[in-house]
Formats: C-alpha cells, structure tokens, sequence
C-alpha cells in the first residue's frame, strides 16, 4: 500500500498534510479513467481503482449491460452509481465484454471492500493487448497526486 499527499486548505493562513493510504497494485495497469486491468493472455478483468470508489464513495449500483458485445477502446462499458453520482465505466482496449460480475447485483459495495479483488466489474477477451496506453503503477501514483 503507497501513501498518499496531498495539501489541503483547512484555513487560509494554516497549510496542512494529510496522509492518505492508497492500495495500487504494481502488477496491474491502470488508466487514466481511474480503472484497473489484469490482464491474463488475451483476456482481462477490470475493475474501478481504490481512489476511484473513494471519490465516489458508497457505491449502491453497478449496471453492465454490454455482455457479449465488442466495443472500441474508450467506449462505455455500463455504468456505477454511488450515492450521489453515476459514472460511466470506459473499456481500456477494444475488445469483448464476456462476463459482468454477477455478485455485484446484490452487493455492488463489494467494489469498496474489495476493488481489486471480488469488486471486479467485468472479464474482457481483448482483441489485441495493446497496453502502450495504459499506465503502470508509478505512473497511475503520478496521476492521481496531481
């Protein structure tokens, strides 16, 4: 687990550092959409990132409705709704969507628990693995201290 900076403003003339324990996994990739890819030969699992499901906080739906389709890189994917917003999910590479993570239906706060474990949203068989677009973990890090 990495540690986090960031600054915040708690008073105009008082500058603080708050420390924030942020989970990013080295062996994944990750993209700029805050979400994460395991890749496994020609196929993938991806999910949101442990920063992301803490921005959105309590996620409470999760809503695939592209199982068996090919989609381009960037396209959605479905959507996740927390409890005051509703995102849309972007395939990293194009590819097939082949299974949704039906556990999610009746506990989509499983992405909080677990992003990168049980809280997966989708497996993808990608028509080609082109990962130059993804980012490692330092690079997601660099990202997301911005």
């Amino acid at each position: 687990m990495q540690a986090l900076k960031k600054s915040v403003n708690l008073k105009p003339h008082i500058k603080t550092k708050i420390i924030i324990l942020m989970n990013i996994p080295a062996e994944l990739k990750y993209t700029k959409d805050h979400e994460w890819i395991r890749i496994e030969g020609d196929e993938a699992f991806i999910g949101i990132t442990d920063f992301a499901q803490k921005e959105l906080g309590d996620i409470v739906f999760i809503e695939v409705d592209t199982v068996e389709e090919e989609l381009e890189a960037e396209e959605t994917f479905g959507t996740i709704e927390a409890v005051k917003t509703v995102s849309d999910l972007f395939m990293p590479m194009a590819g097939t969507i082949l299974e949704f993570n039906e556990a999610l239906e009746d506990a989509p706060e499983t992405v909080n628990k677990d992003p990168y474990g049980e809280g997966w949203i989708v497996k993808v068989k990608f028509n080609e693995a082109d990962t130059d677009e993804l980012l490692d973990a330092a690079a997601y890090k660099a990202l997301i201290e911005a």
